[in-house]
């Protein structure tokens, strides 16, 4: 190949890369195993999992995945399926992404979804930059987040938008109801192009999203709804909420049949109103007819780096996680609205309960005041990082520490309960974590 293109080595072939940025060799990189090797390797990763109780959520959520899902989603003609490039040919993966689509607008209440994105965090930095794009009233490139945006997906945003000059500052906390404080919003010297709403929050709380979605657009600007989609089987759609509706929803599809997976690969949900479609990134497929007037599906509108310059295209990275969609589709096809909805109120129950229980533990305090779906925060007498280890050497995965994050809230731990939990499971975490209470460990002032 070399030798056919006309350069000596590899160096000479990669030589318009500065000498100050390569380097000899990678730190801390191992060297490379057999077959054989890494996949002993990862069995044995994967077995550290096994039979351990999650109680973590922030993000990422552990419900049960019917069997169905994963059979039919690992054929042949599905796994191996990708997006779409010569639609004529590809009617079943079209038909897919055209049936998720329709799901999607059912859950947002919004006119328009896309084919997905990536994953929840990089979908609100694709939101932002919309945002800018489709607010042609405003000049601003600075976005309000609510108190209770994930954090991981507020370092997403930046990492993104931010190098295309967008600005991300929080919204004040009511520290009391965990909720975003309405009192100290005001009127900025600079109104903001959008305000980024999460439902339900970070902590697991519930905004008043309401009032939120109408202040913001009385101060000019688009409203970017952050979405767990299983809540939406119980709660107002984001295009309803406020006088006018939310004007673009995103958010991790991964709760829709897709297993926590180490991490991934998660996908990301995003629809908008039609009024702003032309400003989506991704894809878009439609149903229409033939000559014949049969019915077939098409990619009605597509923002794709391959086919335009790159500096004019929408978005550079909205490739959509074609499996992890299906899987999501079949998900939503078998449990239907009753299903999704008995999922989420079972979680919200389940939480409840395990809240009742853990504060009932001495050095144990419920948090926030506003109604939460199915997280909770709970503060704790003492650091909540040996908390956690004492727990995991229990096969016990207890939360989500949220110290590094909210440093403000104290000792503070997040916990999660899903359908999949049972009640021996939260008995068996509230003993566990009576036992881890009772260490020698100094208390926290």
């Amino acid at each position: 190949m070399l030798g056919a293109i006309g350069a000596d080595s590899i160096d000479e072939l990669f030589d318009e890369i500065p000498r100050e940025l390569l380097i000899e060799g990678l730190d801390g990189v191992p060297d490379a195993l057999s077959e054989m090797e890494i996949s002993r390797l990862m069995s044995a990763r994967a077995a550290q999992d096994y039979g351990a109780l999650c109680f973590i959520g922030a993000g990422a959520y552990e419900h049960h995945i019917p069997t169905a899902v994963w059979d039919i989603a690992t054929r042949g003609e599905f796994y191996s399926a990708y997006t779409p490039y010569q639609a004529e040919a590809s009617q079943g993966t079209l038909q897919t992404i055209y049936e998720y689509q329709s799901m999607i607008t059912s859950l947002t209440g919004l006119d328009v979804s896309n084919a997905s994105l990536y994953d929840g965090a990089s979908g609100l930095a694709e939101a932002s930059l919309m945002a800018v794009r489709a607010n042609r009233k405003s000049t601003s490139k600075r976005l309000l987040l609510t108190a209770g945006v994930n954090p991981a997906y507020r370092r997403v945003a930046q990492a993104i938008a931010g190098s295309q000059g967008l600005t991300f500052d929080r919204l004040p906390l009511d520290a009391a109801a965990g909720t975003t404080d309405l009192g100290k919003t005001g009127n900025d010297e600079e109104p903001p192009v959008a305000v980024v709403i999460q439902q339900p929050s970070f902590f697991g709380t519930l905004e008043q999203v309401d009032a939120l979605t109408d202040w913001a657009h009385e101060q000019g600007a688009l409203v970017i709804a952050i979405i767990n989609p299983t809540s939406l089987s119980v709660l107002k759609a984001p295009g309803h909420w406020g006088t006018h509706g939310a004007d673009i929803a995103c958010g991790e599809g991964q709760p829709l049949g897709v297993p926590l997976s180490s991490g991934g690969p998660y996908f990301g949900i995003m629809a908008c109103k039609q009024k702003i479609v032309r400003q989506m990134p991704g894809r878009i497929v439609g149903r229409t007819t033939d000559l014949d007037g049969r019915p077939g599906f098409t990619l009605t509108l597509q923002a794709r780096e391959q086919h335009i310059r790159r500096s004019k295209a929408t978005s550079n990275i909205c490739t959509n996680q074609g499996l992890m969609v299906t899987a999501a589709t079949i998900y939503m096809s078998l449990l239907g609205p009753l299903g999704l909805g008995r999922i989420a109120l079972t979680s919200v129950n389940q939480t409840a309960k395990l809240a009742g229980m853990l504060r009932a533990l001495p050095g144990v305090e419920k948090l926030f005041t506003a109604p939460h779906f199915h997280e909770v925060v709970l503060r704790l007498d003492r650091s909540v990082g040996p908390v956690l280890q004492s727990l995991a050497a229990n096969n016990i995965l207890g939360g989500f520490d949220l110290s590094a994050d909210y440093p403000e809230l104290g000792n503070a731990l997040l916990v999660c309960a899903t359908e999949t939990k049972t009640d021996a499971d939260l008995e068996a975490y509230a003993a566990a974590l009576e036992n881890a209470l009772k260490s020698p460990q100094a208390k926290s002032a």
